[in-house]
């Protein structure tokens, strides 16, 4: 989704269409493609998780399952023709920074072929998303089943569950969402083998009338607005997520606890209701879970799991329970796999080690890799509203990197590590606010007591505000005198531009004010001192390499799941 988001606004913006995308898979859709077990949605509303340039007035409900938001990117894809750009089943293996030349060195792997190539590249999006690959716990003797066993992200569609024994490893949204579905044939018996409590929020849901759908497609702005409403609606979500908050909270809290107590048989209520508040891990849109739990044919197990056998699983109390089939819905693993060593030969593994977990500036420059952003890096998603909004101003901020070196302006960018340690000192302050570090969750760096990596300290519209312009004097700029020097003439005149209108307004009486002409004052001393200001600036050696000429150079989309 991030990649073909960015391709999207490289062609549509930039007017550039001299790139490549990596897709480790046969197919588009990321997420949407890998998840398609029974039940699964978005818990996001629909035209909140869609792209602002490309609104979609057929959405069919208000909360939409994966058939139809597969289509709508893939719709997306066919419209823009990425697939003249994109390289099915080719995964990269390593990334290498050549810091004489100036560019990316790549691996990749035709994963049909099973043939290796050398590439190159001088701008590196990283849009693999946030859930990289499925995630197994580590249980003694799960290799041992003999039964049919797999990935809630790798569902069998060719195994009828009639007549049998299935057991569902994990308690987190992807089993709240399939298990109501399975559990409908009462055929299926369903043992829901569980290890940490949840919140669950009651779902609201409807479908859009063919009137609204026609007034999405035909009135101009309407959509817009309904969209932003949602995105502004959503945004009071925040509010929980701090811990001063304290009266929303509790009454957040007695709300969902009278939900679950409500929804819920009796029997569970103790067990299920978390010692934690709301937000502390991701909230769940109940889909009808707690419901499902009245079957006769579902039952929760909440003593920890010994080990698996061949034929099922040996609780920490000596209970076996017989199964025929494990469904393991464990989530989801979050950081990349392919190495990727940048200006300081320090791979990002290892950076992220260094730093106790992932870590990013603007949760999209990594210290070390000049020229490499990534798309939903660390600190990026939320737990209120639509990572597409995250993303899509993710990709505003790198466009902005971007343009001068497609440009042939700079050689490249280069977050400075002091700058990247200093937002990241500002973004955990706030963290310790927030509800994020009451509990274990995969929001932390090790899931249970490590830094929060996954959340941004904030409301979206904070995001927004946080990287809706480059600080440009955080960067390591090389090659690009001409361009620092054009675009510190180019503030200067703003600055002297704002100025100016201010002392226009004194100077014909519309403002009178002592603390106005104080700040005027500043202003014009900080004009008069401005030339002074720069980013750091690293002329490019031996221009004979290649000098400033790269237009006709190709700069890489890289992406293992779009």
């Amino acid at each position: 989704i991030a990649g073909i988001s960015t391709a999207i606004a490289l062609k549509t913006q930039l007017k550039y269409t001299n790139f490549t995308i990596y897709e480790r898979a046969a197919s588009v859709g990321g997420t949407w493609r890998d998840n398609t077990y029974p039940g699964c949605g978005s818990d996001v509303p629909g035209h909140a998780y869609s792209l602002s340039s490309e609104l979609n007035p057929e959405w069919s409900s208000y909360l939409v399952s994966q058939p139809e938001i597969r289509a709508y990117w893939e719709k997306l894809f066919c419209k823009h023709e990425l697939d003249n750009y994109t390289l099915f089943n080719h995964e990269i293996r390593s990334l290498d920074w050549d810091a004489d030349a100036q560019l990316w060195r790549l691996t990749v792997v035709d994963r049909e072929a099973g043939a290796e190539k050398r590439v190159e590249a001088h701008l590196v999006v990283s849009a693999i998303g946030g859930f990289m690959y499925p995630l197994y716990p580590d249980i003694q003797g799960r290799e041992s089943f003999k039964g049919l066993t797999w990935h809630s992200a790798r569902w069998r569609h060719d195994v009828d569950l009639t007549g049998k024994r299935v057991g569902v490893v994990g308690n987190g949204c992807s089993a709240a969402q399939l298990i109501p579905r399975i559990s409908a044939n009462p055929d299926v018996n369903v043992v829901n083998f569980c290890r940490t409590r949840q919140w669950y929020s009651p779902r609201v849901q409807y479908t859009y009338p063919a009137w609204s759908k026609l007034l999405f497609r035909n009135v101009p702005l309407l959509l817009w607005l309904y969209r932003n409403y949602l995105m502004v609606k959503a945004e009071f979500g925040y509010i929980i997520f701090n811990k001063r908050h304290r009266l929303p909270i509790k009454v957040v809290t007695k709300v969902f606890s009278n939900y679950i107590k409500r929804t819920a048989p009796a029997k569970y209520h103790d067990i299920l209701i978390p010692p934690f508040p709301p937000g502390c891990k991701r909230i769940i849109i109940d889909p009808g879970f707690l419901e499902s739990l009245h079957r006769p044919n579902v039952s929760m197990v909440w003593d920890p799991i010994e080990k698996i056998e061949e034929t099922g699983i040996t609780l920490g109390t000596g209970d076996f329970i017989p199964l025929d089939v494990i469904v393991y819905a464990t989530g989801y693993g979050l950081n990349p796999e392919a190495p990727m060593r940048g200006s300081m030969k320090l791979g990002i593994q290892e950076y992220f080690a260094s730093q106790g977990g992932p870590t990013a500036y603007m949760g999209t420059c990594v210290p070390g890799l000049p020229n490499l952003f990534t798309l939903l890096g660390p600190n990026v998603a939320t737990g209120h509203s639509s990572v597409i909004f995250s993303e899509e101003v993710q990709i505003q901020y790198v466009l902005q990197l971007m343009k001068p070196v497609i440009d042939g302006e700079v050689k490249s960018f280069e977050v400075q590590s002091a700058a990247s340690d200093a937002y990241n000192a500002w973004l955990q302050k706030r963290m310790e606010d927030s509800v994020w570090t009451e509990c274990n969750s995969y929001y932390r760096s090790d899931r249970k007591h490590g830094k929060v990596v996954a959340n941004f300290p904030g409301t979206m519209s904070l995001f927004w505000w946080t990287l809706r312009k480059p600080r440009w004097e955080d960067f390591k700029v090389v090659g690009g005198k001409a361009w620092t020097e054009r675009r510190r003439r180019s503030d200067r005149l703003r600055l002297l531009g704002i100025v100016t209108s201010l002392v226009a307004l004194i100077w014909f009486g519309s403002v009178n004010h002592k603390g106005i002409r104080k700040g005027l004052q500043f202003w014009i001393q900080k004009v008069s001192s401005f030339s002074s200001m720069a980013c750091t600036c690293v002329e490019t050696l031996n221009r004979g390499r290649g000098g400033m000429e790269m237009k006709d150079r190709e700069y890489m989309l890289c992406s293992l799941t779009i």
